[in-house]
């Protein structure tokens, strides 16, 4: 391999040479957002990623289904859509199988859209895009429940998601699953969980999603 083509590959990331494993915990009745910020946060992987951290997510299951909240420290400034990636939005990427074969969205893989307040009668929906025919009908946006609190320096915003809009959940039987997530912010980068977009396309990547353990205590 000659200088030009090193020259002209790609700077590789610390993170993109390790899988990431977490543990997300059990809780019959969600937490308040106090204890899901002081207790059930997911690790941090943004210096890892080479990105400026400036929002925390915590998550917890249920037989339910899962309740995940973002904490961002930083004020609320806009939320667009359907450009929602020029303003503050959440997406969260799900594999209830945690699949690690495939390079593509199976029927167990969701990728859904919160923003922190709604727009043109959009606050939350599932936009998974299947490049397949192993694929399953997009959940109801109603069955998506966002509460969001805004402060006058940060702002946080929850959303669960119930069993039935999750394909293939089933803690007793499948106890991990694969998961990531882009939070946007208006203005500025956004923050990723242990894989960035810059360098691949993540709703299509689900092998290189973390896996989170799901854990009663």
């Amino acid at each position: 391999m000659n200088v030009d083509v090193l020259e002209q590959m790609p700077t590789l990331l610390p993170l993109e040479f390790f899988s990431v494993t977490s543990e997300v915990f059990y809780a019959s009745i969600y937490p308040s957002s106090r204890v899901m910020r002081q207790s059930h946060l997911l690790p941090d992987t943004s210096e890892w990623l080479g990105e400026e951290r400036f929002a925390e997510l915590a998550m917890v299951w249920s037989e339910e289904g899962l309740c995940i909240e973002a904490f961002c420290d930083q004020p609320f400034q806009e939320a667009h859509y359907p450009l929602y990636q020029s303003g503050d939005a959440l997406e969260i990427f799900i594999d209830t199988r945690d699949v690690k074969t495939a390079g593509f969205a199976t029927r167990f893989c969701h990728h859904f859209l919160v923003l922190p307040e709604s727009v043109q009668g959009v606050q939350a929906l599932e936009v998974t895009h299947f490049r397949t025919e192993d694929t399953h009908p997009l959940c109801d946006p109603s069955d998506l429940t966002v509460t969001t609190q805004f402060h006058k320096q940060s702002y946080h915003f929850r959303v669960t998601i119930p069993a039935s809009c999750l394909v293939g959940y089933d803690p007793q039987s499948f106890d991990k699953m694969g998961f990531t997530y882009r939070i946007h912010r208006y203005g500025g980068s956004p923050q990723h969980f242990a894989v960035s977009s810059d360098h691949f396309s993540i709703d299509q990547s689900p092998k290189l999603w973390a896996t989170l353990a799901m854990i009663r205590k």
